[in-house]
């Protein structure tokens, strides 16, 4: 007779599963597991975070750029990979990811895997935390939803991404057409 699987996990749980191609992350104790990743998904994670790396260059006090795989983690029963985020620069220094708490900027871009766990659960806890700016990237619709901690329901983008880091002069912008253009 096997073992039953646990009910709640931890983030320590889900740092010893085993390195098998999935995406292993937990939310308030439940275990989400995402196969790797479409190609078009990767082609909007990759233009994304370039163009903020581009912006960022030009605003480094903004925050620094990084792309899952990660280890994102504010508690025991909390450990996510966002697809593309923007650390505050003083925790990004450590280049350690325990110490990177402060998320300015998270995008997830949906998969037909990912789509209920970023859309809801990910959502709140990234609201919980207070992260300031929320974008889900739906490249099949090609359009994002945006949402900050004090939204009930996102805006729909369908033209352009504009985020406006605190201190910086100009915005970051970047038009749909430019993130789903074809490959």
């Amino acid at each position: 007779m096997g073992m039953a699987a646990p009910i709640y996990y931890t983030a320590d749980q889900v740092r010893a599963m085993p390195d098998d191609g999935n995406r292993y992350e937990v939310v308030y104790g439940e275990l989400l597991v995402t196969p790797a990743p479409r190609a078009w998904h990767q082609r909007l994670v990759l233009r994304l975070a370039a163009a903020l790396e581009t912006y960022l260059a030009g605003h480094p006090a903004a925050g620094v750029a990084f792309t899952s795989p990660a280890d994102i983690s504010w508690g025991s029963d909390v450990l996510v990979q966002p697809d593309v985020f923007v650390v505050a620069q003083d925790e990004a220094r450590t280049l350690t990811w325990s110490r990177m708490r402060t998320l300015l900027l998270v995008a997830e871009v949906l998969s037909p895997s990912t789509s209920k766990g970023d859309r809801f659960l990910k959502r709140l806890r990234y609201r919980e935390v207070g992260v300031p700016l929320y974008w889900v990237v739906d490249g099949d619709e090609r359009s994002v939803e945006v949402w900050t901690p004090s939204d009930e329901f996102p805006r729909f983008e369908r033209e352009r991404l504009i985020w406006h880091p605190p201190g910086a002069r100009e915005p970051f912008t970047l038009t749909l057409d430019q993130l789903f253009r074809s490959v």
